[in-house]
């Protein structure tokens, strides 16, 4: 009798899918065919490479064909919820992509392609709520990230190679199994401070100066006495919101 097949899914025609181009508020081209119960990605889209930004979100995709390369004026991709374990190394050809979202999805590590390296525009990844136990040291190579969701995966350390893009200024972690430790701290804060710095000398202060830059220090020597306990998680000022429901706002994850 066979093996059980899958959903068949939606047939999307090229009618349906120009019917489902919208225009965005700068003037640019939108193919959402997100929510359509997609099992396949249409191969007839491949007619619409003009378009500037695709919507495939909340489908049933597993797969995300190397035809996407024929994408090349796309500035804004979102797969976020569907099923993909695997994304294609023609991803990397898509040099003026802006924003990319494969959030709530199948990924693990070892199927991340190098060609997210060549992203060299890329503002905006989400990674979040996948299978990812580490996060390659080449995302390094993405330069003008300003925003990264990591949060709700298998992760333990975040390589340094990311922490310090120059301009990433939105980090979302949570809710990963990072080492409880005070290692854990310094992880989560590398920078090195300095305990003490005189300026002057204590005979050249008034004495209601000299009174408060002394409150200051017992303030300080507090904080410095506070019990790791206290700091297992680490500390992401600007941490963001996170979707770990896949909220249908996507924009929340990085906008609350």
């Amino acid at each position: 009798k066979g093996k059980a097949k899958g959903p068949k899914g939606k047939k999307i025609t090229l009618k349906i899918a120009k019917n489902s181009i919208r225009i965005t508020l700068d003037g640019g081209r939108r193919l959402d065919l997100s929510k359509m119960g997609i099992t396949t990605f249409p191969k007839c889209i491949l007619k619409l490479d003009d378009v500037d930004e695709l919507d495939l979100s909340r489908n049933m995709l597993k797969k995300i064909p190397s035809s996407i390369q024929k994408f090349q004026k796309l500035r804004w991709l979102d797969l976020h919820s569907n099923q993909l374990e695997e994304l294609p190394e023609a991803i990397g050809t898509l040099q003026n992509l802006f924003y990319l979202n494969v959030c709530n999805n199948k990924l693990t590590t070892k199927n991340l392609p190098e060609g997210l390296n060549l992203l060299k525009n890329l503002h905006i990844l989400n990674l979040g709520l996948n299978c990812l136990d580490s996060i390659p040291t080449s995302l390094g190579a993405l330069r003008e990230l300003t925003e990264i969701g990591l949060f709700d995966n298998a992760l333990t350390a975040i390589p340094n190679s990311v922490k310090k893009l120059p301009k990433l200024k939105k980090l979302n972690a949570e809710r990963n199994p990072f080492p409880d430790s005070t290692k854990q701290v310094e992880h989560a804060d590398s920078i090195k401070r300095v305990e003490m710095l005189h300026l002057v000398q204590e005979k050249d202060l008034c004495s209601s100066c000299l009174k408060m830059c002394m409150d200051e220090r017992d303030k300080l020597n507090k904080l410095m006495n506070v019990t790791p306990s206290c700091l297992k998680k680490p500390s992401f000022p600007l941490l963001l919101t996170p979707n770990s429901t896949a909220k249908d706002n996507q924009e929340e994850w990085r906008l609350r």
